[in-house]
């Protein structure tokens, strides 16, 4: 697949991930960038490495494989294209939208801002209403000419579970009052829209649990519900990315901070029914947390185009996939007596929406007493209980592990302080002893003082008595010669 040929597209296998050779420099590597196609160009805004927010907008020439810088500007002079994280982005005419995220931006509340792809021009939009809480990690989803905004992670680590609605057409914000539990508060998950009326949410994360349930919230009624997924198991995930093509949502990487997912998935959306489309090897870059994926249509064909991502190692490889047309000639949604039961609300939602395509029990038009649904809706609220419980426990057990770490940490500190106690009053003893020493020494000095002056005057004497003596010597010996001359003249 040669860098210079426009139809490398044309040469790729069915389900299978392809790195794309790409012509001149890359962006640098990043994670919890947002991506979206417009023109067969893959556009690249901001992100995340070794801790720093970017604020670069790339774009990838999906023809000739090759990347460019682009260059924005802004529409007031004191007004930066700011460095942002785990925000959301959508295309939306002619201009590339970005909501929420992370950056050194003080503001309190979601702020929009936009990238004209023709002029390149960014700035801010003015929304109003109740605008959202400022927020990193939400999923942002395009029906018609609104924008679903749910979940995430505010700037005090704060995770959250409300859904928001902008109206693009008249820029204004509402909030959703929904009915029925709606999921446990997450960042991190992803996001799919199906026939216009469905918003669903799959994994996520919050600050000790990773997720694989899936929840349906129906854009007409409100209201939530928990259909049990068919198919393949599904392990826990959060940084995973998603999109839809046609009935199919296709979902790539994830983690839960300890290893990556391998696998990449497919739901097909109107039965409820996930599936393992292909896997890839451990550390591969596909198998990241914050990675993204997009669709790009290329000669009347899909295909998947994903994008950076972290695993232990920043990614800034292309990767494409083109996927297997589906059969569409396959059993119905919720054939299963027991998905049916944990969804019958969405049930009847498909029914009314889609009544050609689905397969249902017919219903007796005569009014009958039927608890089904409300022992089905009480056993919902009891598996969302009990999955709320689980995580409780878990969060329980997290602090009781830590609380123990304290409690050890604490008992070690003690000793170690009794040690040190016991040698400070050692040290203490020892510096009295010292004390004593020095004050008998200070009592011996003051009393050799005068030991040495008593020396010195028992030297004077001794010396005047050695001088006694030799004069008495001598006087005694002139003394012995005259005495014999007088005693001659005597004589």
């Amino acid at each position: 697949m040669g860098t210079e040929s426009v139809n490398w597209h044309s040469v790729l296998d069915c389900d299978q991930w392809v790195a794309l050779p790409v012509a001149g420099q890359r962006p640098s590597a990043r994670y919890k960038h947002a991506a979206v196609v417009a023109d067969e160009k893959l556009y690249i805004v901001g992100g995340s490495r070794n801790g720093r927010y970017l604020s670069d907008v790339q774009a990838f020439d999906l023809k000739n494989l090759s990347w460019s810088t682009i260059k924005v500007s802004t529409t007031l002079e004191s007004e930066i294209f700011p460095a942002v994280s785990g925000h959301s982005m959508v295309k939306w005419g002619n201009k590339l939208l970005l909501l929420g995220g992370h950056s050194k931006d003080t503001s309190d509340n979601v702020t929009v801002r936009f990238i004209d792809l023709e002029s390149h021009v960014c700035g801010t939009l003015e929304a109003t209403g109740k605008v959202p809480e400022a927020r990193g990690g939400q999923s942002v989803s395009l029906v018609g000419s609104k924008l679903i905004m749910f979940g995430g992670e505010d700037k005090k680590r704060r995770l959250m579970n409300d859904v928001h609605v902008l109206d693009l057409e008249t820029l204004t914000w509402n909030v959703v009052e929904t009915i029925q539990t709606p999921p446990a508060p997450r960042f991190d998950h992803t996001a799919a829209v199906h026939a216009n009326r469905y918003l669903l949410i799959f994994g996520g994360c919050s600050h000790s649990i990773f997720f694989n349930d899936l929840h349906v919230l129906d854009l007409e009624t409100l209201e939530w519900s928990q259909p049990e997924i068919q198919g393949d198991l599904v392990s826990p995930r959060a940084g995973h990315a998603g999109v839809s093509i046609d009935e199919n949502w296709y979902i790539v990487g994830g983690g839960d901070n300890k290893s990556g997912a391998l696998e990449t998935l497919v739901m097909d959306m109107s039965k409820l029914v996930i599936s393992t489309l292909t896997n890839v090897k451990g550390r591969d870059p596909l198998a990241s947390e914050g990675l993204s994926v997009s669709s790009v249509l290329i000669d009347g064909e899909h295909y998947l185009v994903a994008f950076g991502g972290y695993n232990g190692k920043y990614s800034n490889e292309v990767f494409v996939m083109r996927p297997k047309p589906k059969d569409s000639k396959h059993p119905k949604i919720f054939q299963s007596p027991a998905a049916a039961a944990a969804a019958a609300s969405v049930t009847a939602a498909y029914a009314l929406a889609k009544s050609e395509s689905l397969e249902f029990t017919t219903m007796d038009s005569k009014p009958k007493v039927d608890l089904s649904v409300e022992v089905n809706m009480i056993k919902g609220e009891k598996k969302t209980l009990e999955s709320s419980v689980t995580e409780v426990k878990a969060v329980n057990s997290s602090l009781m592990e830590k609380l123990e770490e304290c409690n050890g940490a604490h008992v070690d500190l003690s000793m170690e302080l009794h040690s040190v106690k016991g040698q400070l009053a050692s040290e203490r003893s020892r510096c009295a002893e010292l004390e004593a020493q020095i004050f008998d020494l200070q009592k011996m000095l003051s009393s050799m003082e005068s030991i040495e002056q008593e020396v010195q005057t028992l030297r004077s004497e001794k010396s005047a008595i050695e001088h006694d003596m030799e004069v008495s010597v001598t006087d005694e010996k002139q003394g012995s010669g005259g005495g014999g001359v007088w005693r001659w003249i005597a004589g």
